[in-house]
């Protein structure tokens, strides 16, 4: 392993990698807090993998990046809210990919494509306030037409956007995250997450983000009467839900919550496709660390891998593996924790769910109106 350590890319985010896009589109109208993010890779694809863990998932089309199976390369991936109701999204992709002619060709005529769209849903049903307001193919369409019109480069929106608009983690509002690693060969890895855990992303003794712990510097403590009035905040609010007969979901939920961690990590490394699995395996360590307990009954912790394939592996191609894999799950981490600093806290018939700003006093960008 190279000794130097990594650093973040510029943008410190997804598209950090040359190539890949990100576009958020939100449910419109009263009673809705939910969307679609959308990951869009370059053209002519990327090599694709899926890590699917947990007892409660949401997917389509991850079949289709088995190793063993066709399909050799992806368009885009798509992370919605929803529940299964908001994989309708991927729907909207799929008819732009087709007008855009980029799928697996199946006739002669270049117009003759089905693309292959794989997605993940979280579980954020009724947390506007609205049982029904959730994305479909509009959705989808909405979030992929705005990574295609996003610039090579740009940054990516974080917090209560797109698939992360009405995330919850834990008892703190989640939403979107995404961070970066350059290794000192050039090679890129990065991560956007979309937050909404079952476990919690805070750890109940000090009030520090579980994934600053291994970021390689000493988290900052808040100070014990911030973190007093946190946990006063919390139980208050957990009180209320209970007495009001709802979990932290949003509404009654036989059989509890159920909630979803989902991912994509790239790289510009040229990866296999069981290369490219391991990746999305390993990061689910990145996302143990930022999230406790992890990979329940109730969660559908799921993680993308996408290879743009512009960089050859190193002639030491296990050492340089290991070093992305390594860093996948670091990015992964850290886009968990962005993603808590990002969020702006929610206050509606949905439930009110305060974003760790809110609670600790980080800089926040404000609450989300009441619906």
């Amino acid at each position: 392993m190279n000794e130097e350590l990594p650093r973040p890319g510029p943008l410190d985010a997804l598209t950090d990698v040359a190539g890949i896009r990100v576009g958020h589109a939100r449910v419109p109208g009263e009673g809705a807090l939910s969307g679609t993010t959308v990951v869009l890779a370059p053209e002519g694809g990327a090599v694709a993998a899926v890590d699917v863990r947990g007892g409660g998932p949401g997917t389509r089309e991850t079949d289709a990046l088995d190793p063993r199976n066709l399909v050799q390369r992806i368009d885009a991936v798509v992370l919605t809210g929803g529940s299964a109701y908001g994989l309708d999204a991927a729907a909207g992709v799929m008819a732009w990919l087709e007008e855009q002619g980029r799928g697996v060709r199946v006739g002669p005529d270049p117009s003759q494509v089905v693309p292959v769209v794989p997605a993940a849903c979280l579980f954020d049903l009724g947390r506007g306030g609205s049982w029904r307001a959730r994305p479909d193919a509009s959705t989808g369409r909405a979030a992929v037409e705005d990574a295609a019109a996003s610039e090579p480069g740009a940054q990516v929106p974080e917090g209560t956007v797109g698939a992360g608009t009405g995330a919850v983690a834990g008892q703190i509002k989640g939403g979107v995250g995404t961070a970066s690693v350059r290794l000192a060969s050039g090679t890129t890895v990065a991560a956007l997450a979309v937050v909404n855990a079952a476990g919690s992303v805070l750890d109940p003794r000090t009030g520090v983000l579980y994934g600053e712990y291994g970021m390689g510097e000493p988290p900052a403590h808040p100070a014990p009467a911030v973190h007093e009035a946190a946990r006063r905040r919390l139980a208050e609010l957990r009180g209320a839900r209970e007495a009001g007969g709802e979990e932290q979901g949003g509404g009654p939920q036989e059989g509890g919550v159920f909630n979803t961690t989902i991912a994509v990590v790239a790289t510009d490394a040229a990866l296999t496709r069981p290369q490219a699995q391991k990746l999305a395996g390993t990061a689910h360590d990145g996302l143990a660390r930022a999230v406790r307990p992890v990979h329940l009954l109730t969660d559908g912790d799921t993680v993308f891998a996408l290879s743009t394939g512009r960089r050859p592996l190193p002639p030491e191609a296990t050492a340089a593996l290991n070093e992305i894999l390594a860093a996948g799950a670091d990015a992964l981490t850290r886009a968990i924790v962005k993603a808590a600093r990002a969020a702006r806290g929610v206050d509606g018939p949905g439930g009110t769910f305060p974003s760790y700003g809110e609670l600790y006093g980080a800089p926040r960008r404000g609450r989300e109106p009441r619906a």
